[in-house]
């Protein structure tokens, strides 16, 4: 086998000079006969004969020139090259000739330029390693080195000067814009070639003010001339005679004669778009269409610039969002800041900014709407609603996309000035305090109406049945049956909160406000250090688990009762206390007393009626939550809306499960039903039952834990969140943490099953 190559353990080989790696030897031998290879095996050939004719030389004056050390050398025989250290011009590698003459120059007993006594030796050999050649261009810009980046940030004086350096440090440079500017014009002109009248459009983040080094060039293919065109040209010869000739009907490289536009599927269409970058787009590669993206797309990659893009034809509503969002920035200058600057740092955070798409984070899209709508509702608002903006479109703006209201002004001059004066330094406070605490899963966020939309009067509307609901709800501006944010997950949901309470508490402290007069990190800076918030940290009522509302798990004939209800959060809220008690009692084995000591044992009556399911396990009880509240047609007095658990812990349950689980499914059917067998509550019953006689059934003098646990609904009038705090015993130590951590992820999964099954 090649010295170069290395079996890999899983199978194929691995080319250890052009870092290639091959499935099997018949591709391997296409590689070791390839250009790339063999290019890099002669260029390491020559490296190593160079290294052994050369020699490092130091110990001259500091700012000898090459061509002096030229000169010395060459008594002893020809010199090929010199080249000087260029950092400090200390030392230099000297290229002989040949070996014969590096030999003479090595076995002269004293070597002396200038005065100076000059220290000649070999030159060093070193591994030859071949490091790909970097391409220039806006894709890859070099990147901003986090010491450079806090470097700049403590040098501005406050906070508001380091969110206006942080635009000027991430948006593109005018070279940057020119080079993108310059490949649109090029796209225009090829596809206007193939699709006479057609256009391209750029949006996106290029564009709409929100711009990074390095982001992608988002172009919308505009064909609606084109099939104008099209079908001009299928009419008889007088008609378009009376009409004029089209522009460019005489083309012979006019493809359209092979496809009909108005007949056409987008699949078809990109097809199309996509042989036309491969074959006729100088510089253009890695062409992809991808079919399964919500809005099909042609990728692309410009070689030159190493600038990824891509390419759609029926994603005309992102034109609008484009110009809403340039229309913000040219309303209110501190709505570029403050997006720069949350951006950033929920990408620290690992909150948003996946660099592959897709997945649970937010997108930068999603995060820049929630800065929007946080403007609109600030006191006086900072930026005018959807709605407010329609009234001021003329005529001309009027415009409706894909059946969307797609109208508001396209000149910023229209718009009165805010009357908000708030500093950005405020602003991003402000920001975290709101959202640390807002209710996510239980309203919609529209920029429409600049407010937070509660889900029962939402779900009943016409466009409620079609958006797609979860842990974190925002809604486009336009299409308003598309949530921007569902793909969200309740972890990312629940860390985005985490992270802003903690930002919150942050931007209090004088770290924050008042730049250090000592050199230390402040402001921007402290802010943007990576690192996971603390989920429990115990406050002055507890350590805290947040139920959220959980839509998804109601059947749709629970949902509609439940938006109906008269009472819509007290009846989320009992069910929610139902599912606690159940999970406590009956999954873990807790032994829960109500406020007066007495066991929890009957089951409370629904407003529904309906009986809730008993448990057969051992020592299982259905039970009730510790307080019992009236059927009333009106909310209860706010000091009602609790209810407490005295709990006692008497067997380690939360330690093996899955190692547990796993037994039970072998027992059982060799072929669970994964999902419902998995997280099913009877299952996880007979978990707890399984560790209790593992550990065995010798009763305990004293309960392994103690604590207290208190529901209560969320704070907003319109919260839909149970937040459960938990109060340990005195002197419980690490093993209450370790209890509470799995409480964290296992409760509000075995809620969401409770619930679900009523």
């Amino acid at each position: 086998m090649e010295p170069d190559v290395e079996s890999l353990p899983r199978g194929g080989f691995r080319c250890r000079l052009c870092h290639v790696t091959a499935a099997n030897k018949p591709s391997l031998q296409d590689h070791l006969q390839g250009k790339k290879h063999q290019r890099l095996e002669s260029l390491r050939a020559k490296r190593q004969d160079q290294e052994l004719r050369s020699v490092f030389v130091s110990g001259f004056h500091k700012g000898t020139s090459a061509p002096e050390l030229s000169e010395y050398f060459q008594a002893f025989g020809g010199v090929a090259s010199v080249v000087m250290d260029k950092d400090k011009g200390v030392y230099a590698i000297v290229e002989l000739q040949d070996q014969e003459v590096m030999e003479k120059v090595l076995a002269h007993p004293e070597h002396c330029l200038g005065g100076q006594r000059l220290r000649v030796k070999p030159r060093e050999k070193k591994e030859f390693k071949y490091m790909p050649p970097k391409k220039q261009g806006s894709a890859h810009h070099v990147q901003l080195s986090p010491e450079k980046l806090v470097q700049a940030l403590c040098q501005a004086d406050d906070v508001d000067a380091q969110m206006s350096q942080l635009v000027q440090l991430f948006e593109l440079s005018e070279s940057e814009r020119r080079l993108r500017h310059l490949l649109v014009t090029l796209f225009q002109e090829v596809f206007s070639e193939f699709f006479p009248g057609c256009a391209i459009l750029p949006f996106g983040s290029s564009v709409n003010g929100f711009d990074i080094h390095g982001c992608d060039l988002d172009l919308f293919l505009d064909l609606e001339k084109t099939k104008t065109f099209q079908a001009n040209a299928k009419e008889p010869q007088g008609a378009q005679a009376d009409e004029g000739p089209g522009p460019d009907s005489d083309s012979e490289d006019s493809i359209l004669s092979d496809i009909d536009l108005t007949t056409a599927t987008v699949p078809e269409v990109l097809e199309l778009v996509a042989a036309v970058l491969r074959k006729c787009v100088p510089g253009v590669h890695s062409v992809q269409v991808v079919h399964s993206a919500r809005c099909p797309v042609v990728k692309f990659c410009h070689k030159d610039s190493g600038l990824l893009g891509d390419i759609s034809i029926n994603n005309r509503l992102a034109l609008c969002n484009t110009r809403f969002l340039q229309l913000c920035t040219e309303a209110d200058e501190r709505v570029r800041p403050l997006v720069y600057a949350l951006r950033y740092w929920a990408k620290q955070q690992a909150l948003a900014g996946n660099p592959f798409g897709g997945g649970p984070l937010l997108n930068n899209y999603a995060l820049t709407l929630l800065v929007l709508f946080f403007l609109q509702t600030r006191n006086p608002p900072a930026l005018p609603t959807l709605a407010q903006l329609r009234e001021l479109t003329g005529d001309k703006d009027q415009a409706i996309v894909d059946g969307w209201d797609c109208s508001f002004p396209q000149d910023v001059s229209q718009l009165e000035p805010s009357a908000n004066t708030e500093s950005l330094c405020s602003l991003l406070a402000e920001f975290f305090r709101v959202f640390g605490d807002h209710d996510f899963a239980g309203c919609v966020i529209s920029l429409q109406e600049g407010r937070a939309l509660p889900l029962p009067t939402f779900l009943l509307s016409e466009v409620g049945a079609k958006l797609k609901l979860g842990p974190f709800n925002v809604q486009d501006p336009f299409e308003l049956s598309h949530n921007v944010a569902a793909n969200v997950n309740e972890k990312i949901a629940q860390r985005f909160q985490h992270c802003c309470r903690d930002g919150a508490k942050y931007c209090r402290s004088l770290q924050y406000q008042r730049k250090s007069s000592k050199g230390k990190a402040w402001g921007l800076v402290r802010l943007f250090q990576p690192g996971v918030p603390e989920a429990g940290e115990l406050g002055p009522e507890g350590l805290l688990i947040t139920i959220p509302f959980m839509l998804m798990a109601l059947s749709p004939e629970s949902r509609q009762q439940l938006c109906q209800a008269r009472d819509f959060r007290r009846c989320w809220f009992d069910k929610v206390c139902a599912a606690i008690t159940f999970v406590l009692k009956d999954v873990l084995k807790c032994s829960c007393l109500g406020p007066a000591g007495e066991p929890l044992g009957q089951e409370p009556t629904e407003q529904s009626g309906g009986e809730q399911p008993r448990s057969d396990g051992r020592g299982s009880l259905a039970v009730s939550p510790a307080k019992k509240r009236p059927r009333v047609e009106v909310p209860a007095p706010e000091e009602e809306e609790s209810v407490t658990w005295s709990c006692a812990v008497w067997h380690r349950v939360w330690m093996g499960r899955r190692r547990v689980r796993r037994q039970l499914r072998q027992l059982g059917s060799p072929q669970p039903d994964t999902e419902q067998e998995v997280g099913s509550l009877e299952l996880e019953e007979k978990v707890s039952e399984a560790i209790i006689q593992q550990e065995g059934d010798s009763l305990r003098a004293e309960p392994l834990l103690r604590f207290t646990a208190c529901a209560r609904v969320g704070g907003g009038q319109e919260d839909t969140r149970t937040l459960l705090y938990f109060t340990p015993a005195p002197q419980q130590g690490p093993l209450f943490q370790d209890f509470y951590h799995f409480l964290q992820g296992f409760l509000p999964r075995m809620v969401e099953r409770y619930v679900g099954r009523q």
